[in-house]
């Protein structure tokens, strides 16, 4: 069975394609959908690039005789007019999207991260970012937090004073701890993971378990503030259009890593993407 499977998110929209049981490729247009909400609306431009990533994916799907899927996540879950969103979806590309809950969005991550083993999960995405927890094959602990390296940048540019005071503002509730591995996903985590390794091209291969230790990080989302967009955008390793939003996105990882006494990281290249196909009983 093929399948096209598409994650409308708050920064960019993804496609994965899957076929016999395998991972073929990965492909991202970073689109912002979350970029100039207004009164929780999201804005009629980022609806639009949005919808139109939507369309070239499903087409790239039909195209390859797969079956095209697709679901949203925080930036259309939590807006006013969401709905007008994937009305639009459907207009332009007959899609049905899948609104996934904060609670949905943690397990996706944990059945793409983990497959069957017990850990935790971190994914820092652009509106919002979930962690979850798995023992003795369980989930004991999902959250959603209402905040992501889009909508912190938005709010608080790169003042770090603002950064650090809105991020522990969203993080103070008790988390439960983890065990086993802790894996991160998501565009913040993989740039993090690009940067360390010095990745001119993103590699799934060698970025699958690169080490984050708490140190680096924490070090390296410092020298991430000190620095403009531009001189962030010429660290190998750094995605372009991330450069802007990359510095509070690090901070966050880093103060999530010492609120769970996080000594490391491992980045997972498996993420929601492959969580969706074995959440909703696909594969």
């Amino acid at each position: 069975m093929k399948f096209a499977v598409i994650d409308i998110g708050s920064n960019s929209v993804r496609l994965l394609s899957w076929a016999d049981g395998t991972s073929l490729y990965k492909r991202l247009i970073t689109t912002r959908l979350a970029e100039g909400m207004k009164e929780g609306e999201l804005s009629e431009a980022s609806m639009r690039r949005t919808a139109d990533a939507v369309r070239i994916f499903s087409e790239e799907g039909e195209r390859a005789n797969a079956r095209v899927v697709s679901f949203a996540t925080a930036a259309v879950r939590s807006s006013k007019n969401g709905g007008k969103f994937c009305e639009l979806v459907k207009r332009m590309c007959g899609q049905e999207v899948d609104v996934v809950s904060g609670e949905e969005e943690a397990e996706l991550a944990l059945c793409g991260a983990l497959g069957n083993e017990d850990g935790a999960v971190l994914d820092v995405g652009g509106a919002s970012s979930e962690y979850g927890v798995r023992k003795n094959g369980k989930t004991v602990f999902s959250v959603s937090l209402p905040v992501g390296a889009v909508r912190l940048h938005e709010r608080c540019g790169d003042r770090e004073e603002l950064l650090r005071a809105a991020i522990w503002e969203a993080i103070s509730s008790d988390l439960e701890k983890p065990c086993g591995k802790v894996y991160a996903v998501g565009g913040t985590a993989s740039t993090l993971a690009s940067v360390k390794l010095g990745l001119e091209h993103y590699d799934p291969v060698r970025l699958q378990g690169c080490s984050l230790p708490f140190d680096w990080v924490e070090g390296t989302a410092n020298a991430l503030l000190s620095m403009t967009k531009e001189e962030r955008s010429l660290i190998r390793g750094m995605e372009k259009d991330r450069a802007d939003i990359i510095a509070g996105g690090a901070l966050l990882v880093a103060m999530l890593m010492k609120k769970l006494s996080l000594s490391e990281l491992l980045f997972s290249d498996r993420d929601n993407l492959e969580g969706y196909l074995v959440l909703r009983g696909l594969v």
